[in-house]
């Protein structure tokens, strides 16, 4: 994998111990993004992926491209709460949730068609894994990875 492609898709892949219903609440509603996605409320309709920051800033606004709970959601992405990275062109967020025996749950993220936004991809190399991992704490525990 040559860098120019590792940072223009980014795929994360980890399971959870959920139901695919139950994860897809977690990543659609804002109860829960608040408490493991850097306090952003997230809210994702058939139409629409927007993300308020905790002082109810606009931190994302994006069209959703797919939407087909409790299995795939495909979404833009701009990250608005910086000037500069909000310059830059819009990628794109898929999620894939496939349910495996044993009542655990595979979730694939790609955060791809970022070659016009290199400081956004950046930004989200390590911000994903963070996220992630408090979502995968937080529907295994109950509690946010951070508090």
């Amino acid at each position: 994998m040559t860098t120019m492609t590792a940072t223009t898709t980014q795929v994360y892949q980890l399971f959870i111990r959920a139901t695919p219903e139950q994860i897809w609440e977690a990543i659609t509603t804002p109860e829960f993004t608040a408490q493991y996605f850097y306090g952003a409320r997230i809210e994702v309709t058939g139409e629409r992926y927007l993300s308020l920051g905790p002082d109810d800033s606009v931190w994302g606004d994006d069209p959703v491209l797919e939407f087909d709970p409790p299995r795939r959601l495909v979404h833009g992405w701009r990250s608005l709460y910086s000037p500069e990275l909000a310059a830059e062109k819009a990628s794109r967020v898929t999620w894939e949730i496939e349910p495996q025996d044993g009542g655990y749950c595979l979730l694939r993220v790609v955060h791809d068609q970022l070659e016009g936004a290199p400081m956004t991809a950046e930004a989200v190399s390590g911000g994903w894994m963070m996220v992630l991992s408090g979502l995968k704490t937080l529907l295994e525990t109950g509690k946010p990875l951070a508090e």
